[in-house]
């Protein structure tokens, strides 16, 4: 636990073996190892809610799986399209280095997740109102994706410095991942669970367009 701590602090402090010197499997599995460890602790705070006896420790379980496999799902899908970005703007010999900071931003994003996990807990102790815990959870995750942005900008850096068209490929790849990322968290749902509801690892309408849904929730308020 202590070495991955030590870890967690260097890719925050973006390190050289995080995406430079070393060996890139040695350092692809200590992000791994965060991006599952952190995420997992906070998706187990996040199915906290309503408590953990009888079915709801399910809901614990699950929700520690969900929160890992979003964000590894959401990288994953998203590396074809993006190496065929980087291959067209003549970039692909710095794809591995690439790869490498990516995966360091979504170990850093967990890292982040689970630095909120005590705001969450606290929130579930002060309110059992389930929207109201919705959308405090959206607000976390919104955080996070803010600070894993940022360290993606660092990370990023001796790469735009070597080329600038690189600068177009960050954006390229915020733009995938908040596509992709989207509706990985609606098929994925529910992450908190309604105390009121059964206990599901996913809905039966899981499989549904979250961009409709978005779509039709934004002009509803606009009407």
């Amino acid at each position: 636990m202590t070495a991955l701590l030590l870890r967690a602090d260097d890719i925050l402090r973006r390190r050289d073996w995080t995406t430079g010197s070393g060996r890139a499997g040695s350092a692809l599995g200590w992000l791994l190892a965060a991006i599952l460890a952190f995420g997992m602790f906070y998706g187990a705070v996040m199915g906290l809610f309503g408590g953990v006896l009888g079915e709801r420790l399910w809901q614990v379980i699950f929700s520690a799986a969900k929160v890992p496999v979003l964000l590894l799902a959401s990288f994953l899908l998203g590396l074809p399209s993006f190496f065929v970005f980087n291959t067209l703007f003549g970039l692909r010999r710095d794809f591995g280095q690439a790869v490498r900071a990516l995966m360091a931003t979504q170990a850093g994003l967990a890292i982040v997740l689970a630095s909120l996990a005590p705001l969450t807990a606290l929130w579930y102790a002060s309110s059992a109102d389930y929207g109201a815990a919705l959308r405090f959870n959206g607000m976390m995750f919104a955080v996070a994706s803010l600070a894993g942005q940022w360290l993606l900008r660092q990370y990023y850096r001796p790469l735009i410095r070597r080329n600038r068209r690189h600068r177009w490929m960050l954006w390229t790849w915020l733009g995938i991942y908040v596509f992709i990322a989207i509706q990985m968290a609606w098929i994925f749902r529910p992450f908190v669970g309604d105390p009121g509801a059964p206990v599901q690892f996913l809905r039966e309408e899981s499989w549904g367009n979250a961009y409709e849904v978005v779509g039709r929730l934004i002009w509803d308020a606009l009407r």
